[in-house]
């Protein structure tokens, strides 16, 4: 077709917001009106002559393809959507209506410019689907994986890392680190952290172009009350560049990432509030029931036995009335400590209030392992504790119950292993 631009004609057409172009049957541009430019960055004079799927973002060109053949079969297409990138490498979205002349041998297209329709989609997408993440997701790793997915979907990368602060000293850790394909990315450069740490330290989002052609883009964790952390992606060199549109878009994905993080751990202290005491970090009166009733279902299948030791501080009133509640708070705490290196990793020590605790001990071979743990709690406890720089001496009175000897069920061996200890209480 022999493609003459009249004044008139092309007048309006360049008026036009949406640009029209014209393609031969080999694919390459024959005409393109004024639009093109601010749609796709380039001028006519740049394109005519050139092969229209050059222009395509890489991971769009084979469906492309396949939509310019059926549209040469005479199929017309009103609303395809694809992927372009513009002359300043940055990805445009848009949609074709086209069809095909046959007397002409040429495909005429109108290409509408989507993007913002798309992002504003995509926001509302995240949104949602960093919700149903945060109701799905069972711990943090596991939320940064989903959230990981949802990003690679609006903004692929080819790498993505996500620092978050510690809880005990502030320190920003990378916390998940994944390549394109989702899978663990190993032996990161020290650059990684630190461009997470610039942007946990300024608080808002950045893009940055390195001298070897990598580009980063990077968002802070932010929840209402502190910075959590950061997320960050990294494109390899002659990949498509990051536009402020996207950093305002990882910017929206980030808060609500931030969100879910933050919902999460509350939901964790909160479990761990009800589950934990409050003052030695052991486990509670619910926690341990729940543990014996596992324990007691695990010996059942496996007939095994396990063992209760219920202990009860001697004299512990009398260190409350002389030094005060405060000096009682911190002798409990150390007895806490003591107990747990004197047993097992695997068995629970719990305290359910004031100075009595309990060991659940569990796959015990013979009823003779109780006594021999009683008796090295016992050792545990006796060399003096320093409280407020005073010696204090205790033991404690250790009544012993056993499964299935003892009672079948939780409530029966606490009052068997209860009523055991005040009776070693009698005889002191």
């Amino acid at each position: 077709m022999d493609i003459q631009r009249s004044a008139p004609l092309e007048a309006v057409m360049d008026l036009l917001l949406d640009a029209v172009c014209v393609v031969d049957r080999e694919g390459h541009f024959l005409f393109v009106s004024a639009a093109f430019e601010r749609i796709f960055g380039y001028r006519c004079d740049e394109v005519v002559g050139r092969a229209m799927i050059e222009y395509v973002l890489p991971e769009d060109r084979e469906r492309t393809l396949r939509a310019a053949a059926e549209i040469m079969s005479g199929e017309p297409k009103l609303s395809f959507e694809n992927r372009y990138v513009r002359k300043d490498g940055r990805v445009v979205h848009v949609m074709w209506s086209a069809r095909w002349s046959e007397n002409e041998q040429v495909r005429v297209a109108v290409a509408h410019d989507i993007t913002a329709r798309k992002r504003a989609e995509s926001m509302q997408t995240a949104m949602y689907a960093m919700s149903e993440a945060a109701h799905v997701a069972t711990d943090p790793f596991e939320l940064l994986a989903l959230a990981h997915r949802i990003v690679a979907d609006l903004l692929p990368a080819d790498r993505a890392m996500v620092a978050v602060r510690n809880d005990t000293d502030g320190a920003l850790n990378i916390a998940y680190a994944a390549d394109a394909q989702g899978l663990p990315a190993d032996a990161l450069p020290a650059r990684c952290l630190e461009f997470c740490e610039d942007i946990v330290r300024r608080g808002e989002p950045e893009m940055r172009a390195l001298d070897d052609g990598e580009q980063w883009l990077g968002a802070p964790l932010s929840s209402a009350d502190d910075r959590l952390g950061a997320i960050a992606l990294k494109r390899r060199a002659g990949g498509p560049l990051f536009a402020v549109r996207d950093r305002d878009l990882l910017h929206f994905v980030a808060t609500q990432i931030a969100t879910a993080l933050e919902r999460m751990r509350l939901q964790t202290r909160l479990r761990r509030m009800a589950q934990y005491d409050a003052l030695t970090g052991l486990p509670n009166r619910a926690l341990l029931h729940d543990r014996i009733d596992t324990a007691i279902a695990v010996a059942r299948r496996a007939r095994g036995r396990l063992a209760l030791l219920y202990l009860d501080l001697n004299r512990f009133k009398d260190v409350n009335d002389t030094l005060g509640h405060a000096a009682g708070d911190q002798l409990l705490q150390e007895i806490a400590q003591r107990l747990r290196r004197a047993v097992r990793d695997a068995d629970t020590v719990a305290r359910l209030g004031g100075d009595e605790f309990v060991v659940l001990l569990g796959d015990l071979t013979q009823a003779a392992d109780a006594a021999h743990v009683a008796d090295k709690i016992g050792e545990a406890l006796r060399p003096p504790f320093v409280v407020e720089g005073r010696e204090l001496e205790v033991s404690a009175s250790i009544g012993v119950a056993h499964w299935p000897e003892d009672g079948d069920g939780t409530k029966e061996l606490l009052l068997t292993a209860d009523a055991a200890m005040y009776a070693a209480k009698r005889r002191r």
